[in-house]
């Protein structure tokens, strides 16, 4: 009986030890997660400023959009937050926007569509958000 009792109280104390990881609380650093929420932007964006969904299908903006969009994503000195701006071409004019993390992103960026519609047909409305 007694023996019973201790081996009945030891797997007590064994399951009473052991930690159900679904109730673990979640920590959230400053990692990919925070930086990514540009939720705050997306709502200043929504006025009368062009947002990606009014890009024109015209095959010349979408041909230009794609152009920038290829140079942006294969220049690796960018940030993820910079490879993901928005690009918002129109009538051969762009706009960009979007989280980047430093004045020469925003300048890379800006370049990068300069050299495919030229300089006078750029907005570079890129916002630089430092954590």
């Amino acid at each position: 009986m007694k023996l019973a009792t201790l081996a009945l109280l030891a797997a007590a104390l064994c399951v009473a030890g052991c930690k159900d990881h679904n109730d673990a609380p979640t920590t959230t650093t400053t990692g990919a997660t925070d930086n990514a929420d540009n939720t705050k932007l997306n709502v200043r964006d929504r006025s009368d400023n062009p947002t990606p969904t009014q890009q024109s299908n015209a095959k010349s903006d979408v041909d230009v959009a794609a152009q920038i969009r290829k140079s942006i994503v294969a220049d690796d000195t960018l940030s993820a937050d910079a490879k993901n701006v928005k690009v918002i071409t129109e009538s051969g004019n762009v706009v960009l926007r979007g989280p980047v993390k430093s004045a020469a992103e925003k300048s890379a960026i800006a370049d990068k569509a300069a050299a495919v519609v030229g300089p006078n047909h750029v907005e570079n409305d890129l916002d630089i958000v430092t954590k």
